[in-house]
């Protein structure tokens, strides 16, 4: 995560890449109303697919299973999910896997190098953008962060995915991460 830091503090033009993809964190009001009123069939059925393979998931996986248990938040989630990932130009199967890997759905977790929710955002990103490094608990804000930096990390590497993710995870030069980004979207 140091790297993470290090690297992202150095590359003004890759702030102003996320500055430009969350300028909009404050139109949070409009974006739920625009969200919940688009449901698309290929938004509703990612959905549906994901919610029921979660649900296979959760059987097997007790941890899950409590943070996940309740439908109607789960689909919220997903629903979020998906529109970051769509808004950010990623898979929402890419950004389900990141979250997977970094949290496995603990909305409220603390790395020990300090990121904090579903995927993980430093605090220092906040600072870059604007926000309080609390609101990276919220899980729009989380999301849309999350999303945009990992957008922002792809864009520099040219499409690389791998070296993207290893960038996202701070272990640019090592295969291990995105292997387990991989191992996580084809499950």
């Amino acid at each position: 995560m140091l790297l993470l830091a290090q690297s992202a503090q150095a590359g003004p033009s890759q702030e102003a890449v996320i500055r430009l993809q969350v300028a909009s964190l404050d139109a949070n009001v409009a974006d739920t109303v625009r969200q919940s009123a688009v449901m698309n069939d290929e938004k509703r059925q990612w959905i549906e697919q994901t919610d029921r393979a979660l649900v296979i998931q959760m059987a097997e996986n007790k941890a899950l299973a409590e943070r996940l248990h309740n439908q109607r938040l789960r689909r919220e989630l997903l629903q979020t999910i998906h529109y970051e990932a769509k808004r950010a130009g990623l898979e929402p199967d890419l950004v389900l896997s990141v979250i997977r890997v970094e949290s496995n759905f603990r909305k409220y977790a603390i790395s020990s190098a300090g990121a904090r929710g579903y995927m993980q955002v430093m605090p220092f990103w906040a600072d870059i953008v604007g926000e309080r490094s609390t609101d990276l608990f919220n899980v729009r804000t989380n999301l849309r962060l999350g999303c945009a930096i990992l957008r922002a990390y792809l864009d520099q590497e040219k499409g690389n995915l791998s070296r993207a993710l290893a960038r996202y995870n701070g272990s640019l030069g090592s295969a291990t991460y995105p292997n387990y980004i991989y191992a996580s979207w084809i499950k």
